[in-house]
């Protein structure tokens, strides 16, 4: 099985930042809706509880995600 990256974590999740932040809910919401992996889903749901502006946002919380494989 190939390992999530962030790429694939941007291409479930985007559609969740428009013009207003979102929470981690939202995110796996947003990811279940655009038929994520349940490792893409499970890595979301690790993400702190809290408000993100921009995509770019949760890259400090998984700096251990690479980019693409």
């Amino acid at each position: 099985m190939n390992p999530v990256t962030r790429v694939e974590i941007a291409d479930t999740i985007r559609d969740a930042f428009t013009n207003q932040d979102v929470e981690r809910g939202d995110l796996i919401a947003t990811a279940a809706a655009n038929r994520a992996r349940p490792e893409v889903l499970q890595l979301i749901n690790q993400l702190p509880e809290r408000r993100y502006r921009a995509l770019t946002d949760l890259w400090e919380h998984i700096g251990h995600v690479p980019v693409d494989v």
